[in-house]
């Protein structure tokens, strides 16, 4: 690393970053998680809107490619459709 004191302030923007990143690509992950793990329709229908926004969110800050978003909505959605 340079020793200018612009690289040092990227070094810790970058890092911030990083961190803020892994916390919503996990919560997300755990979110999406336990969607899954619901066997009641009426239940995660309730639960699917919130995950999907934050799949949305993920994919707007380029966390997940938009293609990725696309499908993991698309698989939670066919999945809880085909709750009975």
């Amino acid at each position: 690393m340079a020793n200018h004191k612009a690289t040092k302030k990227d070094v810790r923007q970058s890092r911030k970053r990083n961190e803020r990143n892994r916390y919503y690509g996990k919560t997300t992950r755990n979110a999406i998680r336990d969607l899954k793990a619901l066997t009641e329709k009426a239940a995660a229908g309730k639960e699917l809107p919130d995950v999907l926004s934050m799949i949305d969110k993920l994919a707007k800050r380029n966390i997940i490619h938009k293609n990725k978003a696309a499908n993991l909505k698309s698989k939670l959605t066919l999945k809880v459709n085909a709750l009975a």
